[in-house]
C-alpha cells in the first residue's frame, strides 16, 4: 500500500498508509472531510555546499607538496563552489583578500582592511625567552 499526503481546510496536513481506491480519511485534528494533495519530493542524503574559502588549503604543504590527484580534486570542488556563490551569494562569507593566515593568524586570517594587532606582550623571561621553554648554560640559567 502507498503512502498519500491529504490535506483538511482547517490546515492541518498528514500522511497515511492507504489502499489506491479506499476514500480519503477524516481529519485527525478536527473530523472533518480531507482531500489527497501532491506529496512532497523524498530528498536523500546531503547536501554538500564544498570547502569555503578559509577552508582551502592556504600553502604548498596543505596540497600533499602539489599532488596533482589533489590538486585537481581541489580545483573540481573550488569550481564547484564559486557556482553555487555565484547561485546563492549568502554563502560567499568573507570575500576579502587574506593577507596573512599563519602564525597567530592561524585560527582567525588577517583580511584586507582589518585592523593589525599589535604583538603580545613577552611572557616572563624563562631562560632566554625565546618561548620554547628550556634554559641555556647550566642547568639554573645563570652565567658564572
Amino acid at each position: 500500500m502507498p503512502i498519500y499526503d491529504y490535506r483538511c481546510d482547517c490546515g492541518l496536513r498528514f500522511e497515511r498508509l492507504m489502499g489506491r481506491d479506499a476514500p480519503a480519511p477524516a481529519c485527525p485534528e478536527c473530523g472533518a472531510a480531507t482531500r489527497k494533495v501532491p506529496s512532497r519530493p523524498a530528498l536523500h542524503g546531503t547536501a554538500d555546499v564544498g570547502l569555503s574559502r578559509e577552508q582551502m588549503p592556504q600553502t604548498w604543504r596543505g596540497t600533499y607538496h602539489g599532488n596533482r590527484e589533489y590538486v585537481t580534486a581541489m580545483q573540481r570542488k573550488w569550481d564547484q563552489r564559486q557556482r553555487l556563490e555565484a547561485k546563492h551569494p549568502e554563502l560567499a562569507g568573507d570575500t576579502r583578500p587574506v593577507a596573512a593566515h599563519e602564525g597567530r593568524y592561524e585560527q582567525v586570517p588577517l583580511r584586507a582592511g582589518d585592523p593589525v594587532i599589535s604583538a603580545p606582550a613577552e611572557p616572563p623571561a624563562h631562560g632566554h625567552g625565546h618561548g620554547h621553554g628550556h634554559a641555556h648554560g647550566g642547568g639554573s640559567g645563570e652565567t658564572t
